[in-house]
């Protein structure tokens, strides 16, 4: 009984929600019975201070971008209960980017990362930048593909095979927190990004372009991948990849108010 109390009372902030006619829906998905503390469980990026210096990037930013109509982003994953949003995110990045630059568009393994990357914390979160720092050290930049190392949702031993491992990873460009320089970084290719997600209306968002007063900007709690940006009407949104399953969002995605 206590889940299906979870469950209803999931259902009428729903209904509440979508009453009021705000810009972005909710709906009942695969998470709309988890509680706020099994929700948060989910979510793997851990805040940090470390990172290298920020990259200005030269670019003039398109006015527009999609890059899920370049063939160059795979079907949307599911990182399940699991918090290694971190590694999706990673991964996500690194796909694109190596199908960008003339190769075929492959499925890396996230578990290779959640296995192996020691300076992250596997299914209880991690840092993209550590992940991508571990893969050029460690790994000589390359990736095991899912079909070899597939993805298991638990944190198991290391079990790299550089025999087998593809792509090449030279490190990574840290955009500034200005969404102009964000929108240069994008035009450029998928780019790995944090956000906070921790608002019931993340959890059950459905369709729209999400636009959640009490969102931070600096309090961040989730890592996603962004693939592009666009308007409609008189509002500018970014195309932001989640690792939810299809089930979740617009078919996976999330449309984010610029």
């Amino acid at each position: 009984h206590f889940r299906l109390g979870v469950f209803l009372a999931n259902k009428r902030l729903i209904q509440e929600h979508n009453a009021a006619h705000k810009s972005f829906k909710l709906g009942l998905n695969h998470l709309a019975h988890l509680t706020e503390t099994e929700y948060k469980a989910m979510l793997g990026f851990i805040p940090t201070l470390e990172p290298k210096p920020f990259t200005k990037f030269d670019n003039i930013a398109a006015a527009e971008v999609d890059w899920r109509t370049k063939g160059i982003v795979n079907p949307i994953k599911d990182q399940g209960i699991c918090g290694s949003c971190w590694a999706f995110s990673t991964i996500t990045a690194c796909e694109s980017r190596w199908a960008q630059a003339g190769n075929k568009l492959e499925i890396f393994s996230e578990q290779n990362l959640v296995d192996c990357v020691p300076t992250c914390h596997g299914c209880a979160g991690g840092w993209p930048y550590k992940a991508i720092d571990y893969v050029v050290e460690k790994q000589a930049g390359k990736f095991m593909l899912e079909k070899d190392y597939p993805y298991e949702g638990k944190y198991i031993l290391c079990e790299f095979d550089a025999s087998k491992a593809v792509g090449l990873t030279k490190g990574y460009d840290r955009t500034t927190v200005d969404e102009s320089e964000l929108a240069k970084a994008v035009s450029k290719g998928v780019v790995s990004i944090c956000i906070d997600s921790s608002h019931y209306t993340f959890q059950l968002y459905s369709s729209g372009i999400y636009d959640e007063p009490t969102c931070s900007t600096t309090v961040l709690d989730h890592a996603v991948a962004c693939v592009g940006y666009g308007t409609e009407g008189s509002k500018a949104y970014w195309i932001v990849r989640n690792s939810w399953s299809t089930t979740w969002g617009e078919e996976g995605y999330i449309r984010m108010i610029k």
